[in-house]
């Protein structure tokens, strides 16, 4: 049976492709049991290849060179964080009509964190600003920019285009009121950086309660630091997204383009998941009810 699709122009991936494509091209893996991997990833279908390993299937075109990203920076960065992170240690090519290349990765222990039922929460807010830390004072010469990396201005018109459709499912003058703010805010001359840029539960995995890896680099490039903020809104609860802002260099400016960046890309998860992708779809939900009730409350205190 084919995975589910996301997006309409994916191609059909089931267990007996990836079993092929294994069988073609890795023969010494060819004995190794292959099992999807429960995922609500949007970018790559994932199987597990015997206890070490996990096949990355692209599920849209768009997602192919985040992999080859992933194969040339990840050696680089690894051993400049304090928690693994992804391993590639094969390439595979088209075939068996399967239309793009595929990674194969060494696979990494740990679940992803269940937001609201954290079991350490203030443990892992400080683990994420001492990862976030390390990234961010990485040598960037050389590195890719991310597409995150970009002044939100840029994101302006589609951002309050996505708001608008969202009337009647969120409050969007509470919305327009925090990208407004968000937007506003000025960067100064604070350099760029290396980012995650896509720091979601989905994309970390905890065990006993810490961090114990930070998996798909996919948007990964140097960009505005604020960008990396968006895990305060995506994991954290308000009393621990406090311990995550106070152990990273930040001012307030970078908060509220923090708060945007979660905003733009929850306003546009919850549109395009509505009906294809309902952890996705609640996730951006949450993610915009915080940040729309973090902002309220500032105003509230003024």
């Amino acid at each position: 049976m084919a995975i589910r699709k996301l997006h309409d122009d994916e191609p059909d991936i089931d267990e007996k492709l990836v079993r092929a494509l294994v069988d073609d091209q890795f023969p010494q893996w060819s004995g190794l049991p292959l099992t999807l991997v429960d995922s609500n990833g949007t970018s790559n279908v994932l199987f597990r290849l015997g206890d070490e390993r996990v096949v990355r299937l692209p599920r849209v075109r768009g997602s192919v060179p985040d992999l080859e990203r992933e194969r040339r920076w990840m050696p680089f960065l690894a051993p400049r964080v304090p928690v693994p992170v992804p391993e590639p240690v094969a390439v595979g090519a088209p075939g068996r009509g399967f239309p793009w290349p595929w990674a194969v990765h060494r696979w990494l222990d740990g679940v992803n964190p269940t937001v609201g039922r954290l079991e350490r929460p203030t443990a892992l807010a400080q683990d994420l600003a001492a990862f976030v830390t390390a990234l961010q004072r990485v040598d960037t010469a050389g590195a890719p920019e991310s597409y995150r990396g970009r002044p939100l201005v840029e994101r302006d018109a589609d951002t309050r285009e996505v708001i608008g459709s969202l009337a009647g499912t969120i409050d969007t003058q509470t919305a327009l009121a925090v990208w407004d703010a968000a937007v506003a805010a000025p960067r100064g001359d604070r350099p760029d950086v290396w980012l995650h840029a896509d720091l979601q539960p989905g994309n970390m995995l905890v065990a006993d309660g810490r961090l114990s890896a930070v998996i798909d680099f996919g948007c990964m490039g140097l960009g505005d630091p604020a960008v990396d903020l968006i895990v305060a809104w995506y994991v954290l609860d308000a009393p621990e997204r406090a311990v995550y802002r106070a152990g990273l260099d930040l001012d307030d400016a970078a908060w509220a383009r923090g708060r945007g960046w979660a905003l733009t890309i929850a306003v546009n998860e919850l549109a395009y998941y509505r009906q294809s992708n309902r952890f996705m779809a609640d996730t951006a939900a949450r993610v915009i009810e915080e940040v729309l009730t973090e902002h309220a409350a500032q105003g509230r205190c003024r």
